[in-house]
């Protein structure tokens, strides 16, 4: 049974692996990466991304609110003999004096802002990009939403000790909000010591949606597509990215 475990979670591991590889060659192809190309990664987690940017010789920032991520990207970049600027900070808090000619926002983050958060960060794109200069985002379809259900679920050391190293129980409550197409998981987690309420919130978009917010903040959708790996735009999956240009 472990080994089973063990193949299924290799086998993950390697798709997600090719998955990358295949969107950084459709990205550095599509936005004619090379030397002199500043990206900026917002939510770029361990740098996944960031390193194999950094590759085709970009000038790559990286940006993530995670300490132990951006401490495992720097580590990695060292190894590796790769320049890259790491930011350990809220994307939202960022600001800078550089511009760029890519700002990149994969995994559909901006799915878990609220609209003045989507607002604000849109603002913050365009501020930091240089004219002319490009967002590829991804974000979950309406046909996502459609399966979600109004749901209750509990569980000792739910999912799996996710929450905590110690032991604790585990509430899950999940409401739809049909107009808005929001879905928020709202987790409750009891230890012996204390209690925590997580607000887990997630937009859903349409194509006309997503392109709606990007023209009230200055820009123009170029392009839909079914993933950052520059697939054919799908409406029945379950996700879709987007590439926009500043007006």
């Amino acid at each position: 049974m472990l080994s089973f475990h063990l193949n299924e979670e290799t086998d993950v591991a390697s798709r997600k692996g090719e998955f990358i590889r295949r969107s950084v060659e459709w990205i550095a192809s599509y936005f004619n990466v090379g030397a002199g190309t500043k990206i900026a990664d917002f939510g770029c987690g361990p740098g996944l991304y960031t390193a194999k940017l950094a590759q085709k010789q970009a000038d790559v920032t990286g940006i993530d609110f995670s300490a132990r991520a951006i401490q495992h990207a720097r580590q990695v970049a060292t190894m590796e003999g790769l320049s890259i600027h790491y930011i350990n900070q809220d994307y939202l808090k960022y600001d800078t004096e550089d511009r760029f000619h890519l700002v990149m926002m994969i995994t559909c983050d901006f799915c878990a802002l609220s609209p003045d958060q989507r607002k604000r960060l849109l603002s913050k794109f365009h501020t930091i990009l240089r004219p002319g200069g490009s967002v590829l985002l991804d974000v979950y379809s309406l046909a996502a939403f459609g399966p979600r259900e109004e749901t209750a679920a509990y569980g000792v050391n739910f999912l799996n000790n996710f929450w905590s190293p110690n032991k604790y129980y585990g509430f899950l409550n999940t409401f739809r909000y049909e107009k808005e197409k929001v879905v928020l998981d709202k987790y409750s987690i009891i230890e012996a010591t204390r209690k925590r309420t997580v607000y887990n919130w997630l937009q859903y978009f349409s194509p006309e949606a997503l392109e709606r917010e990007f023209a009230d903040n200055g820009f123009a959708v170029e392009k839909f597509l079914g993933d950052v790996a520059g697939a054919a735009f799908d409406s029945e999956a379950k996700e879709f990215a987007a590439v926009a240009r500043i007006k």
